[in-house]
């Protein structure tokens, strides 16, 4: 039993996360990562850079593909076992995408609903793909938010890495590598401490303007209760005068 529950443990690392299923012709990449022969290949020809569809690490050459033998071996010894006749892996319930819904970037055919979208990376994630995210060491530092579909914009339009500094000098965010290249000794600080710092500014906003109308609401009822008091005034007065006119 303790060999099977191992075993267990150990299907994620023979399935592809571009197909989510057990790795056919399985290729390793120098980044350490395992895929399908076919699913690796079809996604660089179709894609104009070669990265790693897990951590996205970039290569500037594209690296030779052949087959992991060994690992190729150790599969379909666990294929014949019972433990898992097929070996599929057991993703968690999820949703496609619908009107409205962010995809995710890695599933290939009929996307899933992006859980998350991760501003490191930047890409969303299903809740099958957003695993590496939280079991790797790699990425588990990622600045992970709900779904976007405007992370560009959550990006520095010269170095593509996201924004994370407010520069008060210039009163604009700017990435990590903005700040020793174009900002130094300006001042600057983390833009999330920027961000708190404007709710309040502008809380404290909404609730002047608020006071004000409430202000405004209490002079203008009170005119209206003296005009109204003049307005009757002056009704009593013509009714006085036209007495005093009959007699």
């Amino acid at each position: 039993m303790m060999a099977e529950a191992q075993l267990c443990g150990l299907q994620d690392e023979f399935t592809c996360s571009v197909c989510l299923d057990t790795l056919t012709d399985p290729v390793s990449i120098p980044c350490g990562h395992n895929f399908c022969l076919k699913c690796l290949s079809n996604c660089w020809d179709q894609s104009q850079e070669c990265s790693c569809p897990q951590c996205r690490h970039t290569f500037t050459t594209r690296p030779g593909l052949k087959r992991n033998n060994l690992l190729n071996e150790v599969i379909k010894k666990l294929k014949k076992m019972t433990l898992s006749p097929s070996f599929p892996p057991t993703p968690p319930p999820q949703n496609y995408a619908g009107p409205g819904d962010v995809e995710c970037d890695f599933c290939t055919g009929k996307k899933f609903r992006a859980v998350k979208s991760c501003l490191t990376c930047p890409a969303s994630y299903c809740q099958t793909h957003l695993q590496p995210h939280y079991e790797g060491d790699a990425l588990k530092h990622h600045k992970l938010v709900d779904p976007d579909r405007n992370l560009k914009e959550k990006l520095c339009e010269k170095h593509q890495k996201s924004l994370e500094i407010f520069c008060k000098t210039d009163d604009s965010c700017i990435c990590l590598i903005c700040v020793v290249t174009g900002h130094k000794n300006h001042e600057m600080v983390e833009l999330e401490t920027e961000r708190e710092e404007k709710q309040k500014q502008l809380g404290a906003t909404l609730s002047d303007i608020k006071r004000g109308l409430e202000e405004r609401e209490k002079t203008l009822k009170e005119t209206r209760r003296v005009m109204e008091e003049m307005k009757v005034s002056g009704i009593e007065r013509q009714h006085l005068i036209s007495k005093r006119g009959e007699i």
